[in-house]
């Protein structure tokens, strides 16, 4: 397993722990985590992650990093913006779709 999907999968576990019984099926609107909370938080954690690796990347150039870090770090922000580009294309994919169907 490379480190990519070990990342992913560690980030899948966080979201599908924060949703309380999405597994039980649809819930009530406002009985649970709400879509723009979720999306917030993802969008949140990208941005860290990417700010986690930059930081890594300076200690390295200044000696204070090991180069196994920074690759960590690089790979993490890496699979965070990989989710977030996966999201941007479905839900410009579903937005395609409702526009072309007929009223």
């Amino acid at each position: 397993m490379n480190a990519a999907a070990l990342l992913a999968s560690k980030a899948y576990g966080g979201i599908s722990g924060a949703v309380s019984g999405a597994a039980t099926g649809p819930q009530v609107a406002g009985a649970g985590v709400d879509f723009s909370s979720l999306v917030a938080s993802q969008f949140t954690s990208a941005i860290e992650a990417s700010r986690a690796a930059e930081a890594q990347s300076a200690q390295a150039v200044t000696g204070k990093a090991e180069l196994v870090d920074v690759v960590t770090a690089v790979a993490a922000a890496e699979v965070q913006m990989e989710t977030m580009i996966a999201f941007r294309d479905q839900a410009i994919q579903a937005y395609q779709e409702i526009t072309r169907m007929p009223i």
